[in-house]
């Protein structure tokens, strides 16, 4: 007969260790993809994580929901610094120009680094034959993320901090002068200097502040 406080015992600890391997998995998978694109085989890949190709079907069926799952992980990490900054401080700071361009940086640091960079180019010449890639990277990209940003501008625009009328295209201005510069430059394989980058984000935002501030009527 069968011991279930043995068999829960047993299945609890092969959790740490499937989640490790998992993990090990994406890594490789990041690091194979970037490398050799998204052609590279499945063995590659399980010999990179030091693993079984049977392995790596068994967590992720196949290559496109392994490189979708990469694509996740990879936009959570880079836009979980951004998005805090943004929902716990922004639509409170008493220095809205500061908080602005503090989230902003974070936004550029993790979405416009080198890797990032390569991995949305790797993105935008497979969505043509794979959709579900170029659905995975708006879903965990920009459909997660403005959401975030539009939500503390509709919070200043109550508290007539700035005046917004459409949301929306507000969230994508902002985008526009303070990431976009970055992945275009960044994606022919000159990124933006540190220098530059900078001064791209502060006058960025002075220019979104400017336009969008609340003048009370007269």
């Amino acid at each position: 007969m069968s011991n279930p406080v043995a068999a829960a015992q047993t299945d609890g600890s092969r959790q740490p260790r499937s989640r490790a391997l998992r993990q090990r998995i994406l890594d490789a998978a990041r690091v194979t993809f970037l490398a050799e694109g998204f052609d590279v085989s499945m063995d590659a890949v399980a010999a990179s994580a030091g693993t079984t190709k049977v392995t790596v079907y068994k967590h992720f069926g196949n290559k496109e929901a392994l490189f979708a799952a990469v694509i996740d992980a990879e936009l959570d990490h880079a836009l979980d610094e951004p998005a805090r900054l943004v929902a716990s401080r922004l639509a409170q700071s008493s220095d809205l120009r500061e908080s602005l361009v503090s989230a902003c940086r974070a936004w550029v640091a993790g979405i416009a680094a080198p890797d990032m960079i390569s991995l949305r180019n790797l993105v935008v010449g497979e969505t043509r034959r794979f959709p579900g890639l170029g659905q995975a990277w708006r879903e965990r990209g920009p459909q997660r993320f403005h959401p975030v940003i539009a939500e503390a501008l509709r919070q200043l625009t109550e508290q007539h901090r700035l005046s917004i009328h459409d949301i929306d295209l507000a969230v994508l201005q902002l985008s526009g002068l303070v990431v976009s510069p970055n992945l275009i430059y960044g994606g022919y394989g000159d990124p933006v200097d540190a220098e530059t980058r900078d001064r791209l984000i502060t006058s960025g935002v002075d220019m979104f502040v400017n336009q969008y501030q609340y003048r009370a009527n007269v």
